[in-house]
């Protein structure tokens, strides 16, 4: 059953789409690169919002280069605009710290949120011949970080604060190499991060036996991250659930999009999650409990939404 062909809210539409001004709101949607697993959910929300909207709203997917340049570009952008980032980067660009230095703007202070995406989600995906079963047994392994991604400094970060930094050897390899490599034994293991289920950890998972490997309730804190279980049966031969950690992922847009429009887009993505899970896993990792790792605050569009579903939110988030 896929939610092409099972539209629970098709009595809904009517009453969603009454308050948006035009018959049909064109919406541009701006993520990550194309091929990513974030650009593919960017093409199943473009498709569950025609379908939950009996098309009077067209999401438009555009490549982007990051979660950096989609918040830059919301300086200039207009009211069709949703991108998504961590809500951490939209406090930097409101405060003109760190990568966004020098390059404040007032239009940053207009961002808004409108709902939670999957969470990037760090993997440390160890092959069982390497007889590694925690993060400390890192030590003497030749492990894959990648280069230049989110999962390669955080990893990076980790083996620096578990003390395995000069223990570990990091493999000159890119990411896209690592399960080949980890089926060849040219190394021990690799991390990854990215919505769960991760497909190049499938792909392991199917090919060799692996171990992912989880953190301690200690270990999770230390990191500063937001605590995430991966469900046992996720990846092959995983019969216990994870513990990791992760980086939230929200889709926001500004001031700029009208209260109607900011319901709608929030409202349909709510009711047609359930049936994007069915034939993309990722998105089942997706519920209320995420709206609380929103820092700032929510368009009020979405915010009545959230009010009308009888969703909590923080006074800071209003």
């Amino acid at each position: 059953m896929t939610f092409f062909n099972t539209i629970t809210t098709a009595l809904a539409v009517t009453g969603l789409c009454a308050g948006i001004a035009s018959a049909e709101t064109r919406i541009t949607y701006k993520s990550a690169k194309a091929g990513s697993s974030y650009y593919q959910m960017g093409v199943e929300l473009a498709e569950a919002m025609k379908v939950g909207t009996d098309g009077a709203v067209i999401v438009t997917i555009e490549e982007s280069q990051g979660s950096v340049q989609n918040v830059m570009e919301a300086r200039a952008r207009g009211a069709d605009y949703v991108f998504t980032t961590p809500p951490s980067l939209v406090g930097l660009a409101q405060a003109g710290k760190a990568m966004f230095e020098g390059k404040g703007d007032p239009k940053f202070d207009e961002i808004r949120a409108l709902f939670p995406i999957p969470s990037l989600t760090m993997h440390f995906v160890m092959s069982e011949e390497s007889g590694v079963t925690d993060i400390t047994g890192l030590e003497g392994k030749t492990i894959l970080l990648g280069k230049g991604s989110f999962g390669a400094t955080e990893g990076e970060k980790y083996i620096g604060l578990f003390g395995l930094t000069d223990k570990v050897t990091i493999a000159d390899a890119e990411l896209s190499n690592a399960v080949a490599a980890l089926k060849n034994g040219q190394i021990d293991g690799f991390v990854t991060a990215g919505s769960w289920p991760a497909p190049n950890v499938i792909e392991a998972a199917a090919s060799t036996p692996v171990t992912v490997l989880s953190l301690t309730p200690e270990q999770v804190a230390a990191t500063k991250r937001t605590r995430l279980t991966i469900p046992a049966g996720t990846y092959a031969g995983q019969t216990e659930d994870i513990v990791t950690t992760s980086l939230p992922v929200v889709a926001y847009t500004t001031t700029q999009m009208d209260d109607d429009t900011a319901y709608a887009l929030t409202k349909t993505f709510w009711d047609s999650k359930a049936r994007m899970a069915d034939t993309a896993p990722w998105w089942a990792g997706v519920d209320a409990a995420l709206i609380a790792t929103i820092e700032g605050k929510i368009h009020p569009g979405a915010v009545r939404y959230y009010k009308e579903a009888g969703i909590a939110l923080t006074d800071a988030q209003m």
